[in-house]
């Protein structure tokens, strides 16, 4: 199992923004790994993922293009980084790890989620 803590949130201006999401537990090199958002009144979004070496990831549209998903399974660390924000970035950001080596549909990689965070607001403000 692995336990996740997502931090890097709070009020950003239009810009960049960094989140991490910490596991403990030796197991995160086991999963692949997901970032959802929802924000206010909006369903949740499949945001990025990345496969459980870093050689394969995924963006959802919004993101693509400005956004990079990474890991280090030393530090067993996930990130994501967003720049030129805009005020659709808003919302709680999730990690969650996932046994499906399939990140390319949202609803495989849901059916493979053992654990995900408590989340990190994001508010962009310009």
């Amino acid at each position: 199992q692995v336990h996740l803590v997502e931090s890097g949130g709070g009020l950003v201006t239009e810009g960049s923004m960094r989140l991490s999401c910490a596991a403990s537990g030796r197991s995160f090199k086991e999963f692949s790994m997901g970032w959802f958002r929802q924000g206010d009144g909006k369903a949740r979004e499949y945001v990025a993922a990345i496969n459980w070496d870093g050689s394969d990831t995924f963006y959802t549209d919004s993101v693509k293009g400005r956004s990079t998903i990474s890991r280090d399974n030393d530090k067993n660390t996930l990130y994501l980084q967003v720049n030129n924000l805009k005020a659709d970035d808003t919302g709680v950001y999730y990690c969650e790890a996932s046994r499906s080596p399939d990140i390319r549909w949202s609803r495989n990689f849901l059916r493979g989620v053992e654990e995900w965070g408590q989340g990190t607001l994001v508010t962009v403000s310009s």
